[in-house]
């Protein structure tokens, strides 16, 4: 048995552009509401509120938190959705790719009008155009984070993860390259506007061309049907090598054991992604509104968050093979704790770098950033194959719907709540502290109460061996 590494890029390729656009999508959109929302309560631009009332802007956070959760409100209902369906699809070009063709094109089209109407100030076109993209986002990721197990043996889908998350990062990378040299606090910062347009365009306009490029990729490279019938052998040979001691069936209901550690595994997801997500959400405006430092350096902050992710996923697999999958999650959940728990003590350095008055932006933060991309990344891949370990191919769609729906749902809470919680409590650092509470329920969640995994250990990549096949 023995991994196609080339195809597995190829699928990879795909996440390379939901990525990137999901990356542009997450870095831009809260900070384009906070400065409508600061125009329609108070009449002032974002900048100009920063400059005369700064603890204001912590006002509107509850409602940018709002606007993004029902964002995640509709992916949690529209994921399981469409992993169902695409399920019981059969059509001549496979199961996954209809949703995937249709929901990168729509998606891509949509994308750009964003910036658009934020330029316009124009609070609800942009808002029905994120609307959009992330249902139609949704009719594609399901099926595209399907397509993986769908043709990859259960026990080498830990090294195909590994591979095609390293795709995805390489994406996300991309995004905050574009916003190092595409400074939203250039545009944010300056009255007049409107020769400006092209620094929050572009990077839209680019992550929708991209976007399609990949998917087109995975269209003329991956024949879903051929596939699955070239490797029937295989992949029944992986049920039988699945690495839970209850092997997964058609026939009847899942078993007790099976289903408390799917439960626990969501669960712990659950509040691994409250905390991640608070985080990602809240760093663009925690940056330039706190810190006040220049927006490029949560781009830079990201990119070294992704380097260090890429590091984790290329070792993940070798840490697996000694340790088993729970203790490769579970160390990264401890690794992501220290990471935010430094975050904590983390201040405005006050010293004025920036023409529009930024400040120079705390160095150590990029050591933290850097230390919880690692762990999260030993977290993520190892996550997914668990949960898909406790299926068979037959419902590979529903059960990839069960762990994103776990992940959204925890995106939609997390964006509100800690909102209040600004709006309460008046400190911005309210966030690390969030953070670093959820991921240590998370980790006591996971290490607790993730049982009934077989005592040996299941292969995985290691180092450089995931861009090698096996024989």
């Amino acid at each position: 048995m023995k991994l196609n590494v080339k195809r597995t890029c190829q699928i990879g390729f795909a996440f390379f552009g939901i990525l990137l656009l999901w990356q542009v999508y997450d870095s831009w959109c809260p900070t384009f509401l906070t400065d409508l929302f600061a125009h329609r309560m108070y009449g002032l631009t974002s900048a100009e509120l920063k400059a005369s009332a700064p603890d204001k802007i912590l006002n509107v956070q509850w409602l940018v938190g709002i606007i993004m959760a029902c964002d995640n409100l509709a992916a949690l209902i529209l994921l399981p959705i469409f992993g169902n369906l695409s399920d019981r699809t059969k059509t001549p070009i496979g199961k996954r790719m209809p949703y995937i063709l249709v929901g990168t094109f729509v998606a891509a089209v949509a994308f750009p009008f964003i910036p658009l109407f934020f330029h316009q100030n124009n609070m609800a076109g942009m808002i029905i155009m994120m609307g959009i993209v992330l249902i139609f986002m949704m009719m594609y990721r399901n099926p595209a984070v399907a397509l993986m197990p769908d043709i990859t043996p259960k026990p080498l889908r830990a090294k195909a993860n590994g591979i095609i998350n390293i795709m995805g990062y390489l994406g996300g990378g991309f995004a905050t390259i574009l916003g190092v040299f595409l400074k939203l606090s250039d545009y944010i910062n300056v009255t007049d506007r409107s020769s400006k347009m092209w620094i929050i365009e572009i990077p839209f306009i680019v992550a929708s061309v991209l976007m399609v490029i990949s998917a087109l990729v995975l269209f003329f490279t991956v024949k879903e049907n051929k596939i699955e019938e070239e490797m029937k052998d295989e992949l029944a040979e992986g049920e039988r090598l699945a690495a839970i001691e209850n092997p997964a069936t058609d026939e009847g209901p899942m078993s007790p054991a099976n289903r408390r550690m799917l439960l626990a595994i969501l669960g712990a997801e659950f509040l691994w992604f409250m905390s991640d997500n608070a985080i990602g959400t809240y760093i663009g405006n925690y940056v330039i509104y706190y810190l006040n430092a220049a927006s490029s350096a949560t781009m830079i902050l990201t990119l070294g968050g992704g380097l260090a992710a890429a590091i984790g996923f290329l070792i993940a697999g070798g840490i697996a093979e000694k340790v088993g999958r729970k203790w490769t999650v579970s160390s990264g959940l401890i690794i992501s704790f220290l990471a935010t728990m430094i975050m904590i003590f983390v201040r405005p350095t006050g010293k004025v770098v920036g023409e529009h008055g930024e400040f120079s932006f705390p160095a150590i933060l990029f050591g933290v950033w850097a230390l919880k991309g690692f762990g999260m990344a030993l977290v993520h891949n190892c996550s997914f194959p668990m949960v898909v370990e406790l299926c068979t191919s037959k419902k590979i769609g529903k059960f990839t719907g069960y762990y994103y729906a776990a992940s959204m749902s925890a995106q939609t809470v997390t964006p509100v709540l800690l909102g209040l919680i600004f709006m309460r409590t008046g400190a911005w650092g309210a966030l690390p502290v969030y953070s670093t509470i959820l991921t240590v329920c998370s980790a006591l969640v996971f290490i607790l109460l993730v049982k009934n995994i077989k005592t040996r250990k299941v292969a995985n990549a290691s180092g450089l061996e995931a861009f090698a096949e096996e024989d």
